[in-house]
Order: C-alpha cells, then structure tokens, then sequence
C-alpha cells in the first residue's frame, strides 16, 4: 500500500466539475484508491462519495492505492490536486 499526506491546491477547491475530473483520473489506474480527510475515507473512483467529502483549497488530505500501479495513481492523484492536472 501506498500513502501520501496531500493538500488541495485547487483555487475553487474540489466543487462538482474538479470532482467528475479526479474520479475520471483515479478511474484511469487498476489499484484501489482511497481519498481520507478527518475521519471520512472515501472511495477515490465514486463521484458521490467525493462530493460528499466537500474538500476546499487548503484542506489536507490522504491518499492511499493499493494495487499493481499503487504508486502512479497516488503520483496521479497528487498531481491533479497540486492544480497542475485539473
């Protein structure tokens, strides 16, 4: 398994389009993806259970994949949320 604490840097941070976006791009690897914020932990590849986290810019987060690509998901995702793949 793989882990990385994340912070969002999105501007509008996570609001329905950024959200369709990022389960578009967790959708994209084979391992299981799980985005934790709190106590929350969602699964990275479900659209509601991502809304439901309502992530703003600034909030801290963390990532974990587990699977044959677990590493370049996590890269994925931390790049996506870094604002340079949104």
């Amino acid at each position: 398994m793989t882990q990385r604490n994340i912070q969002v840097q999105l501007e509008n941070g996570l609001e329905a389009r950024p959200v369709a976006l990022l389960v578009q791009e967790a959708s994209r690897y084979d391992s299981k993806i799980y985005i934790q914020s709190g106590e929350r932990k969602v699964n990275a590849k479900s659209i509601m259970g991502m809304m439901s986290l309502g992530l703003e810019s600034g909030d801290a987060l963390m990532v974990s994949a587990e699977g044959t690509d677990e590493e370049d998901a996590v890269k994925g995702i931390e790049h996506f949320l870094s604002g340079e793949g949104a």
